[in-house]
């Protein structure tokens, strides 16, 4: 903040003081002020590099502090929503690792639209209704 207020006044000043010279050296009213305004901004790009400067990286600097906790804040709550969403899609805990196989006797359902799930016809509901009639049958 104190930077700024720094820079700022220096500008201000520079303004003044070019105002003053072009006004001593006869320009009047419109003339004046963009004349003055033209001289200030050349000269303040000269004289007050270093001001600027500072005043950049204070700037800068306070922008990585506030973001930098943010983005951390959005990362953990980005993988707290992920692990949610996986919880709920398996809510029996099933946790084991991709690349590792189903135990024998799992159910390995190919997924929705896939080729495997169209070749299997209806799905388990018809398979299942096809064991029931088997096992109907031979109990008859």
């Amino acid at each position: 903040m104190r930077s700024w207020l720094t820079y700022t006044a220096a500008r201000v000043g520079l303004f003044l003081a070019a105002f003053g010279v072009v006004y001593l050296f006869g320009a009047r009213a419109w003339v004046a002020l963009i004349l003055a305004w033209l001289v200030s901004g050349l000269a303040s790009y000269v004289l007050l590099s270093r001001l600027r400067d500072q005043l950049s990286t204070q700037t800068v600097e306070r922008l990585e502090r506030r973001r930098g906790a943010n983005v951390g804040d959005r990362l953990t709550g980005g993988a707290s929503r992920e692990d949610d969403l996986q919880e709920a899609a398996d809510p029996a805990g099933d946790e084991r690792p991709a690349d590792e196989a189903p135990a024998a006797g799992t159910d390995t359902a190919a997924p929705a639209g896939s080729e495997a799930a169209e070749a299997a016809g209806s799905g388990d509901g018809e398979a299942k209704r096809d064991e029931d009639a088997a096992t109907a049958a031979k109990d008859a």
